[in-house]
């Protein structure tokens, strides 16, 4: 059973500011043009800066989406966090399942793309080590910190802005005194896929590629500032809004179309050439090297904050939570680190094929989250949030991410069944970690009846197995209520029944001095404890007032981590923000 000494860490980490969590989730979504430009003109041609232009405005519906949903709910987990406040642990497990995946992808693909960029500069390195190395690096950094891993993150962040400006502003230049012929030849080629509509659609499709590292914000809001993740949201969307649309643009104006689709896998480096020469062609490929190393940054810090909520609720096993002395999560770190290796060597460093499980995953990823800000005006309607997305809004987006999903699956089909691969046996994994306490009831039974016959066996096994049963359900629950009504009260029943392995919940009133709790509602409990028989319900009073303190002083005392503590929905008048209760969960 977990306690709250094995959650707390020794001290409370330095907060992110502005620059640090920009710089963490933007090396992600910035280093999206070094690849997305090219990927998008193949498909849309010379109007791939409009459909890179489009996929800016859908990225800025997703500003007021994202804000919405994190502001009501500011903890890490992004669109498993949402789910798990508003629906159940299974569905957001897929979620989370869906962003680890993402993640993985992520990490294998940046890390490798950066080391065939440095093999152009250094022709004798070996790749497949090189991207071990880097993976390795990236591991011990953000073992010592996040602190530590935000240093390494601006600095990247910073050389990849600068470099992207100079190139921008030299192909300006090189417009500016070679004139427009190159360009009105490319707007006046066939286009790719025939049509101007379909052009657009397969290109804004392809693009929705570029706005990847957008949720990795979400999955650490707990390490950043007050009001800083906002922030980061409007900083990203103007990178790509600028960045991405003006990079294609530039490519058709200075490179024959024909040129672009011969150089898809290291264009701003030959535009580079082409605009200053060799030493730029340089500078963008050791910038490329930099920045992708940043995007692996990204997804090691991003699945860190996610991996350890989903910890801390029992998804997955307790020994990830240990901590060490700068507030990290090493054995989280190292499992993911493994997953990334065996990925790398199960492709043989040929990612074509991760390709589409990251494509999936992410845009899946992100339709979640659109679908949990519909779920969070429904269900939480009376949760304060800082702003607010109109339902037209959230739709709009929605269809915009599952119309991006059709056209990538209809331009690789096969992709769909290499995603299946990955994700299928990975939301079993997760599947028998939610369920262990059943399937280890079945083996009991199992046990019992095939091994009659050895009556010692049997015994031990029964045993053993009986023994972790009730180390999994003697973890003790909370709920806090106002009075509810019964039906409420049978909810809060069904939620701890059909999502929580425990045998224990402890129903809690806070009154003030001199109120009474009515009989009725005491009666009510003694029926509901009757009815969940595989529940015993104790109901506890108390004297003072309901905040962050009192829960922290009952947590300590009863040795509940917060986030076993449920809570209904709170409304406008309630003091205190939902993150400043230490992680009590949304049921109601």
């Amino acid at each position: 059973m977990s306690t709250l000494s094995t959650v707390t860490p020794p001290h409370k980490p330095k907060k992110l500011g502005q620059l640090a969590a920009t710089a963490i989730c933007g090396n992600d979504i910035t280093s999206s043009c070094l690849y997305v430009s090219a990927l998008t003109i193949g498909y849309a041609g010379p109007w791939a800066f409009v459909a890179l232009a489009m996929v800016a405005l859908v990225l800025f519906l997703f500003r007021k989406i994202y804000g919405e949903v994190v502001g009501a709910l500011p903890l890490n987990g992004g669109a498993y966090n949402v789910l798990l406040n508003t629906t159940n642990k299974t569905n957001a497990s897929v979620a989370a399942c869906l962003t680890i995946l993402s993640y993985m992808a992520t990490a294998v693909i940046s890390g490798n793309e950066a080391m065939h960029y440095l093999h152009s500069l250094w022709h004798s390195l070996p790749i497949m080590i090189a991207t071990v190395v880097v993976l390795t690096i990236f591991l011990f950094l953000t073992i010592g910190g996040i602190g530590e891993s935000s240093i390494v993150a601006i600095i990247i962040f910073i050389i990849h802005l600068s470099s992207m400006a100079l190139l921008i502003g030299g192909g300006i230049w090189y417009v500016a005194m070679n004139g427009l012929e190159i360009g009105t030849l490319n707007f006046r080629s066939e286009l790719p896929m025939g049509s101007l509509a379909a052009a657009l659609f397969f290109g804004f499709s392809t693009a929705m590629l570029g706005v990847s590292g957008f949720e990795s914000s979400a999955n650490f809001v707990e390490e950043q500032e007050p009001g800083v993740f906002r922030l980061t949201l409007r900083n990203m969307w103007i990178a790509v809004t600028v960045i991405n649309p003006l990079m294609a643009l530039l490519a058709i104006m200075v490179l024959p179309i024909m040129q672009v689709n011969e150089h898809q896998n290291a264009l701003l480096s030959f535009m580079g050439m082409e605009i200053g020469g060799s030493w730029l062609a340089t500078l963008i490929s050791i910038d490329a090297v930099l920045v992708l190393c940043g995007a692996v940054l990204t997804s090691f810090v991003g699945v860190s904050g996610l991996m350890k909520r989903m910890t801390l609720d029992r998804i997955l096993p307790q020994f990830l939570l240990k901590e060490n002395k700068r507030g990290s999560s090493p054995r989280i770190l190292i499992v993911f680190f493994l997953l990334c290796l065996s990925v790398l060597f199960i492709t043989n460093g040929e990612l074509g094929a991760l390709a589409g499980v990251y494509t999936i995953s992410f845009l899946i990823v992100m339709a979640f989250f659109a679908f949990g800000n519909f779920l969070l005006k429904i269900k939480r309607s009376r949760l304060p949030r800082p702003e607010t997305a109109t339902a037209f809004v959230v739709f709009i987006a929605l269809m915009a991410v599952i119309t991006a999903l059709y056209g990538n699956i209809r331009l690789h089909p096969e992709h769909l069944v290499v995603f299946l691969q990955y994700f299928v046996p990975a939301m079993l994994i997760l599947f028998i970690f939610l369920k262990r306490n059943v399937i280890l009831e079945y083996m009991v039974v199992v046990v019992s009846s095939f091994l009659d016959s050895m009556q010692r066996l049997a015994t031990l096994s029964r045993l053993k197995l009986s023994k972790t049963i009730r180390e999994l359900t003697q973890q003790e629950f909370v709920y806090f209520t106002k009075g509810d009504d019964v039906a409420v009260l049978n909810q809060v029943m069904m939620y701890v029944e059909e999502n929580e392995i425990t045998k224990k919940l402890r129903i809690v009133t806070v009154l003030k001095e001199g109120q009474q709790v009515p009989g009725s509602f005491v009666s009510d409990l003694n029926v509901l404890d009757r009815a969940y028989p595989d529940i015993h319900v104790e109901f506890v009073q108390i004297t003072g007032q309901f905040g962050p303190d009192l829960v922290q002083r009952l947590s300590k005392e009863w040795k509940i981590p917060t986030n076993f503590m449920f809570i209904g929905s709170p409304g406008d008048r309630f003091p205190y923000r939902v993150s400043e209760l230490g992680g009590v969960r949304l049921i109601i």
